[in-house]
């Protein structure tokens, strides 16, 4: 069709908002899937002046997800963004009733900022499953994010590319690109100047979250105060450790034991001491190795294969810790049929 016709068709049937009503007769909806993530290595740099800290990590998706529903409300303004949590949602409802269901969500940001350069947008609700832990280190609303714009970006018909959808995600916290990425990833920058690594096979991980969160800010924050207070200079991280990219291109699980790092772990510790005793418990019924995923306080422990973390699992189960088997890299956000 000729671009000069086409545009005078949908101009000639646009409803009030603008919106060609061929994309309005019916609500359409859609299921997405973002994993959650832990961070194999993961090194800080001293704070900027712009308040944020350097970082070298490296990302690894895992299999533990967030999904959302969106749900188009046809016949509405592209502003009629809603937001609910799923009763199937396996987390503590405690800790989901302190969700905000506004702006304050980021898959309402994620949604508003598809809908700023969709064609033809209309409303929305976003019903969102949680089970990753909620300031947890482990990007749950990130992904809850990464989902929407995918779901958004397919209803909407808006056709952006991965890349493009990355640069939306960027304008909402520096994990949101990973959990639109997936796989094994270094995370350069405050972590969003993504390069994919290989990692082909699989590597078995034991989550076990704590009953409560951590605040980002506040755990930097410490580590800041830990550095001050120990005369450390901390220098400005430009790449990850070569040693962990070889441990996950070879997927060796051993290897990678040896190199497992996270600078942030320290502060988590200090904030929340329980810590180190659900760290040692892990290595003493055979771990790998062990370390908090990103600014906490979930724990990660790396185990030889599926099995193993499977008995792991049931073990720390045994001991009164919720403990989830998982496996990564695994893909990132994604329709699911």
């Amino acid at each position: 069709m000729d671009p000069l016709n086409k545009a005078n068709i949908n101009t000639a049937n646009e409803d009030e908002f603008g919106r060609d009503p061929l994309f309005a007769v019916a609500p359409r909806t859609l299921r997405v899937r973002a994993p959650g993530k832990i961070n194999a290595s993961f090194h800080v740099g001293p704070l900027r002046d712009d308040g944020y800290h350097g970082v070298a990590s490296t990302y690894l998706a895992v299999s533990r997800y967030e999904e959302v529903i969106a749900t188009t409300k046809p016949g509405t303004a592209p502003t009629d963004i809603t937001v609910s949590i799923s009763d199937t949602s396996s987390l503590d409802a405690d800790a989901l009733a302190g969700i905000p269901l506004n702006s304050g969500n980021l898959a309402v940001r994620a949604a508003r900022l598809v809908a700023d350069v969709a064609e033809n947008p209309c409303g929305v609700h976003l019903e969102i499953i949680k089970h990753v832990p909620i300031a947890g280190g482990m990007g749950g609303g990130s992904a809850d994010a990464a989902a929407t714009l995918v779901a958004c970006d397919a209803l909407w018909h808006t056709g952006l590319s991965r890349e493009e959808l990355s640069l939306l995600g960027a304008e909402l916290g520096a994990d949101v690109p990973f959990a639109l990425l997936g796989g094994a990833a270094v995370g350069l920058g405050v972590g969003d100047e993504l390069t994919a690594a290989l990692a082909p096979t699989p590597l078995h991980w034991v989550l076990v979250p704590a009953g409560f969160g951590l605040s980002t800010p506040v755990v930097y924050g410490r580590l800041d105060d830990l550095r001050a207070s120990a005369g450390c200079t901390a220098v400005e991280p430009s790449q990850v450790d070569a040693e962990v990219l070889a441990a996950l291109r070879a997927g060796d699980p051993h290897a990678l034991a040896q190199c497992l790092h996270n600078d942030l772990q320290a502060a988590a510790e200090s904030l929340a001491p329980s810590l180190s005793a659900v760290l040692a418990q892990g290595q003493e019924l055979g771990a790998l190795a062990s370390l908090v995923s990103g600014s906490g306080p979930t724990v990660a422990f790396l185990a030889e294969s599926s099995e193993r973390a499977g008995e792991l699992a049931e073990a720390l189960a045994k001991y009164g810790h919720t403990a989830w088997a998982v496996e990564g890299p695994v893909h990132g956000a994604h329709l699911v049929p």
